[in-house]
């Protein structure tokens, strides 16, 4: 048991229309979805992110600073962009629809859980704001904090600011959205 509190940066991705898609092909069929999903979000962020969940149809992804060589918020969204491609973005037609939110703050990260059971695992805004980003992006778009914005040095243009009444929060959040659509170049 234990942690920190640190600045880290959070990246949900979420698969689009799971429940209907389950509800439409067989359980195996969508396992088989859901594995190949997991095992391209593991190649792409686990180079410079750690993989703190793969719980139902999402993958949440820790960014700690020092941990891995470079900003963590140049990796956070070049790995989104580099998820969206490997789903198919800019082909014909995504195999896997996802939705993409990112945020850097503080967090505590370390161990939480009782007795037996225990999760490392980030907590905080910041993971609660990153959830709530990946849930208002629709599918091909990262929903991004200006905060990991402002980190990347990144001009806006070609990119929507979007500002989000998130569930939850107090004030609303001023977004920059990334969108990558089918045929689209990244």
């Amino acid at each position: 048991m234990g942690g920190v509190e640190m600045e880290v940066g959070i990246l949900f991705a979420d698969v689009r229309g799971f429940t209907s898609l389950a509800e439409r092909q067989a359980p195996d069929a969508v396992a088989a979805l859901l594995n190949r999903f997991y095992g391209t979000a593991v190649e792409i962020l686990c180079e410079h992110a750690i993989i703190d969940k793969l719980v139902g149809d999402q993958v949440m992804a820790l960014y700690l600073p020092r941990v891995f060589p470079g900003e963590p918020a140049h990796h956070m969204l070049s790995d989104a962009q580099a998820l969206l491609v490997a789903a198919g973005y800019g082909a014909e037609r995504p195999w896997v629809e996802l939705g993409i939110g990112l945020d850097f703050g503080d967090a505590y990260v370390g161990n939480v859980g009782a007795g037996d059971v225990k999760d490392f695992t980030a907590i905080g805004d910041v993971v609660n704001t990153a959830a709530r980003l990946q849930a208002a992006a629709t599918s091909g778009e990262i929903v991004c904090s200006r905060r990991v914005h402002d980190r990347t040095d990144e001009d806006t243009a070609g990119n929507e600011l979007r500002e989000l009444a998130l569930k939850g929060k107090s004030e609303p959040e001023i977004a920059i959205v990334h969108r990558m659509g089918p045929g689209a170049r990244h």
